[in-house]
């Protein structure tokens, strides 16, 4: 599932917040829809947006880490481009032309062409070990967190069943083992 190409456009958000991304490095990143509403239900859309986030993240240079795709948002802990000139301002535009074609994509489905789809982003940039180390652990259990699955592993769009199986025993249990309840992350969706 590929989100269909269309004309890039920039939109100004005046109430969005202040995006300070001079620095390379890691960050967590939150976005959500417009009125926080299901544009992405169900399995189709669902995995359109899964595999939109990853191919784009890859067209942008930025290597992810940790993601989950729901039908109103969307995390993901990703390192920005190194030994590029852009560095962590490609986020800016990668998210632009995610949300861009995402959008067109799907108004399309829904047969409402020009209706807003994404709200707004939210990024911080992760420079403590054991904060990486804790939202990386808050992005793959979020849809235990939301209720979706009782196992991380068994929702099919987020990260955590690649991670298991990717990453050695060592580590998955070191990760799994931060906890996330003090953690200040925009999820209220």
């Amino acid at each position: 599932m590929i989100f269909r190409m269309a004309a890039e456009s920039k939109t100004h958000w005046p109430h969005a917040p202040l995006h300070r991304l001079s620095e390379a490095g890691t960050y967590i990143v939150t976005a959500g829809t417009y009125g926080k509403r299901h544009f992405f239900h169900g399995h189709e859309r669902l995995t359109a947006l899964h595999n939109g986030l990853l191919r784009y993240a890859e067209r942008y240079g930025w290597l992810l880490e940790a993601w989950a795709v729901f039908p109103n948002h969307y995390h993901f802990v990703g390192h920005s481009p190194e030994g590029t000139e852009d560095g962590a301002e490609s986020l800016s535009v990668f998210l632009a032309d995610f949300h861009q074609h995402g959008s067109s994509w799907v108004n399309e489905q829904d047969a409402t062409v020009g209706r807003k789809v994404w709200h707004n982003y939210w990024e911080t940039r992760l420079t403590y070990e054991k904060s990486y180390f804790v939202r990386l652990n808050y992005v793959h259990q979020n849809a235990v967190k939301h209720g979706l699955v009782p196992v991380a592993n068994q929702y099919r769009w987020c990260s955590a069943a690649w991670f298991e199986r990717t990453a050695t025993p060592a580590m998955v249990k070191t990760i799994y083992g931060f906890k996330t309840d003090q953690i200040k992350i925009v999820d209220d969706f």
